[in-house]
């Protein structure tokens, strides 16, 4: 299914637009004194959370402040993101978003929050999604996965981060379009859940990140089954991408994170964020972190990230009523 690798195309054109330096002084002037909170959407040790705790260590000196990581999962972002929409729009409250935040606007949370509800500072990452099983799994392919899918539709549990009609509930729905195939979504508040569930046996197949699942990989404790993008995780070599195994499935969707903070956010003060954001993201600790872990970095100021995020809502509404959430 190709249908979007074209407009998708023309979204990640756009984050290569390379950010500007800023200096800790020039990061004084725009901000009030205080401590930055970054909101998150999803419970510690999720692919968000990691990211953040890791670019808070080269955020701190480039701001002068304190960046503190609030963990605020539930409702499928609802939560968190009533308190950034409801804080200052001063810089001192921030979030970090995901594809999930836009597909969530036009399912569970459509009424609840919109696009124009928020200030689209930056974008930061771009980060595939795969599918991996126990390493006592009996499925060894994902040919095995599909054969007994069609054999017993909808027998097989998935088990990824929100709601249906999250991005990577969004992802199982592609794969299972490209293939005739009907599995059982589960969704779980944040990755360590999901591998908890996995490991337990109460799902067959997890969906997430390389991030937090990289130890797990290492361990010899999960086995891949597939990457859902263009190419193989540098983190990660010997896992096939979908398209390499034969399945005629749109690899452009792929998880986005980015900054957002309050509607009516001055544009100074949002440039300067995302300014912050990025030149921290330069750092030697965090450039090994991103590249071990297989994301891509992504340079959306707010201008950029606030037509992405528009584009990127149509292209959520197209993907939700391919996947049968939207009618």
């Amino acid at each position: 299914m190709k249908m979007l690798s074209t407009g998708f195309a023309c979204l990640a054109a756009a984050a290569t637009f390379v950010a500007t330096t800023i200096t800790p002084v020039a990061a004084e002037e725009a901000w009030p004194s205080g401590p930055v909170s970054v909101i998150m959407h999803t419970k510690p040790g999720g692919t968000s959370d990691i990211f953040i705790r890791t670019q808070a260590k080269s955020l701190e000196p480039e701001i002068g402040r304190d960046v503190i990581v609030v963990n605020a999962p539930g409702g499928g972002g609802a939560n968190q993101m009533s308190r950034v929409s409801s804080a200052k729009p001063d810089g001192l409250t921030l979030g970090v978003n995901t594809l999930t935040h836009f597909t969530g606007m036009q399912t569970n949370l459509k009424g609840t929050f919109a696009p124009e509800d928020f200030s689209w500072i930056a974008s930061v990452q771009e980060d595939p999604i795969l599918f991996f099983v126990r390493e006592d799994s009996p499925y060894q392919s994902f040919d095995d996965v599909i054969a007994a899918a069609k054999e017993n539709p909808e027998s097989i549990n998935i088990g990824g981060f929100g709601p249906i009609g999250s991005m990577q509930h969004i992802g199982m729905s592609m794969l299972e379009n490209a293939t005739d195939t009907k599995f059982n979504w589960i969704g779980y508040p944040s990755t360590p859940d999901i591998i908890a569930a996995l490991l337990g046996g109460h799902v067959d197949i997890g969906v997430s990140n390389l991030g937090p699942t990289a130890e797990y990989f290492e361990s010899g404790r999960i086995r891949g089954l597939g990457v859902l993008g263009d190419e193989r995780l540098e983190g990660e070599p010997d896992l096939p991408t979908f398209i390499e195994q034969g399945v005629d499935v749109d690899s452009s969707w792929i998880q986005v994170r980015g900054v957002f903070g309050p509607a009516d956010m001055p544009m100074e003060l949002q440039q300067k964020v995302a300014d912050a954001f990025h030149e921290a993201m330069r750092a030697d600790s965090y450039q090994e972190y991103a590249r071990s872990t297989g994301v891509t970095d992504s340079w959306m100021g707010p201008a950029e990230y606030a037509d992405f995020v528009a584009n990127i809502s149509d292209v959520a509404v197209e993907q939700l009523t391919a996947a049968g959430v939207l009618q």
